[in-house]
């Protein structure tokens, strides 16, 4: 039996972790494919609140969500401008943004509620699996955690949250093209520590199927180079259409 003591201080966690709200929030477009299964994992989890923002579908998509009584929440098309309209919706103590084709890992919640129990954290990322039948995707998924981990910059494929009033106080994602996932992250690396999960999302490799994985890894990479060197995302995005 432990000391009433320790007793204490574990209950004192444990309220902590309860405490701590969760806001999922899934920017979608044309996600009719994905979105059904991805909704189905995540209720399963019972977050405590989930904010769909929708930047115009043509699709299913928004009849699907609703047909899991989600209240949908429209913006204007783009990612990071969808995923800050959701954070604006937010009423969570965190926010987790997730990808539309992508699910979490059954201990997600708890696993966050963790991390951030250590103030040093402002946020975090999961390690990431893509889905697929091709023999480098296990290898590639590897060599993206590993590059994150030594880097402390995610992609949103990996489930990006943070604390909710340090999203606010950086002003969100910056509203850009493509890229916004990198420039948020190297934002809160200088200002804390950022928590590298290795409890695994499992995310859609369907652009490295369809446009071939050798040829993805090579517009992935160049893509980052040049951004980190200063090409405008409005001029990247140019090379990098959305795959559905």
């Amino acid at each position: 039996m432990c000391s009433p003591r320790l007793c204490g201080e574990s209950a004192e966690k444990w309220r902590e972790l309860v405490a701590m709200n969760i806001s999922v929030i899934i920017p979608v477009l044309n996600e009719e494919q994905s979105i059904e299964a991805t909704l189905q994992s995540l209720i399963r989890l019972a977050p405590f609140e989930i904010i769909v923002v929708d930047g115009g579908s043509r699709d299913r998509t928004v009849e699907i969500c609703k047909g899991f009584a989600l209240d949908v929440v429209l913006a204007e098309r783009g990612r990071a401008r969808q995923m800050n309209v959701g954070a604006r919706h937010a009423s969570g103590d965190v926010l987790l943004f997730l990808h539309a084709d992508t699910r979490l890992p059954a201990s997600a919640l708890n696993d966050i509620a963790a991390a951030l129990s250590d103030s040093r954290y402002l946020g975090g990322r999961f390690d990431v699996e893509l889905e697929g039948t091709h023999w480098m995707l296990k290898i590639i998924g590897a060599l993206i955690n590993y590059r994150s981990r030594a880097t402390k910059i995610a992609t949103g494929d990996q489930a990006l949250f943070v604390r909710r009033d340090i999203f606010e106080h950086v002003g969100g994602f910056p509203e850009i093209d493509l890229m916004e996932d990198i420039a948020l992250c190297r934002t809160l690396r200088r200002l804390g520590r950022l928590a590298c999960l290795q409890s695994r999302v499992v995310t859609s490799a369907r652009r490295w199927e369809k446009d071939g994985v050798w040829r993805t890894i090579l517009k992935m990479w160049t893509l980052k180079l040049c951004y980190l060197v200063g090409v405008s995302p409005v001029r990247l995005k140019q090379y990098y259409a959305d795959t559905r």
